[in-house]
C-alpha cells in the first residue's frame, strides 16, 4: 500500500511503514509542509496514497468522504509525542491483514480503531 506522512507526524512514521512493507513518503520529504488541507487531501488522490495524519479536520467525511479518496488515517490519542503515535501505528498496521485502509476512514484511538466507508 502507499501512504503519505503529514507534516504533524513524527518522520519515524513512515519509516515504520516501510518496514511494514510499504510505500511511503512524507509530506516533508516532498518540500509540502505548510500546504493546506485541501491540498494535501488532493495531492494524496493524485499519488493514490492514503494520508496518516493528526489532524482530525481529515475525518469530517462531509469534507473528505473516504471513498472519494485512497484514505485517511487519523490519529485522535491524548499523548501525541513519537511513542505514542508509533505505538498507535504499529496497532494500525497490524490490523491491516484483517481490514484494507484503502477507500476508508480509519479513526485510530489510544484503545480503538474506528472504521468508516466501504
Amino acid at each position: 500500500m502507499k501512504f503519505k506522512t503529514d507534516e504533524n507526524v513524527p518522520l519515524e512514521a513512515a519509516e515504520l511503514l516501510r518496514a511494514a512493507g510499504h510505500d511511503a513518503l512524507s509530506v516533508l520529504d516532498q518540500g509540502l509542509q505548510g500546504w493546506i488541507d485541501p491540498g494535501i487531501a488532493s495531492i494524496c488522490q493524485a499519488e493514490e496514497r492514503i494520508l496518516v495524519t493528526l489532524d482530525v479536520d481529515f475525518a469530517d467525511v462531509r469534507a473528505y468522504p473516504p471513498h472519494d479518496f485512497p484514505g485517511f488515517l487519523v490519529l485522535r490519542l491524548k499523548r501525541q509525542d513519537t511513542p505514542a503515535v508509533l505505538q498507535a501505528l504499529e496497532r494500525a498496521v497490524r490490523l491491516f491483514r484483517f481490514e484494507e485502509p484503502a477507500g476508508r476512514l480509519w479513526i485510530i484511538e489510544d484503545e480503538r480503531v474506528r472504521i468508516r466507508g466501504e
